[in-house]
């Protein structure tokens, strides 16, 4: 039960220290320079427990073994946090901007699910979405 539920908390856990931490760079300070040391820091962790945890193997062989995927996932992590950090400079609410993010992320990769990796669904999750895109209109209400 722990290794299924331990990686879900990982994510979590990041999730909240991302969140508070794109919320509290510096409005002066160039996104890019702060996400450079960002991958350094992830780039030199990375490195670190792939030797630590792979006493006898050979990166430049794991290297060899990479496709498209972990290329576009760089673009696609630099387009992520590029995003939040312009979202919070916008003004967008920590509390808010998150919640409105999962809920239409969780609409799409449903239909990503089902299309692309032919996933089952069944009528409860559609009802979630559902349920999900009127919270987005709850939230967005402005009441005064």
């Amino acid at each position: 039960m722990f290794s299924y539920i331990w990686p879900l908390a990982l994510v979590i856990v990041s999730n909240l220290v991302y969140q508070i931490c794109a919320k509290s760079i510096p409005s002066g300070l160039n996104p890019f320079a702060s996400l450079t040391i960002s991958y350094l820091l992830a780039a030199f962790i990375s490195f670190l427990f792939y030797f630590l945890l792979n006493k006898d193997s050979n990166i430049f062989a794991e290297y060899r073994k990479l496709n498209w995927s972990s290329f576009l996932l760089g673009l696609s992590l630099l387009g992520m946090e590029l995003g939040w950090i312009y979202a919070f400079k916008a003004g967008w609410e920590i509390s808010t901007a998150q919640i409105i993010q999962s809920a239409i992320l969780g609409s799409l990769l449903l239909l990503v699910g089902i299309i692309f990796f032919k996933e089952k669904v069944s009528w409860n999750k559609f009802l979630g979405i559902a349920i999900c895109l009127v919270g987005l209109v709850v939230i967005n209400i402005k009441i005064e």
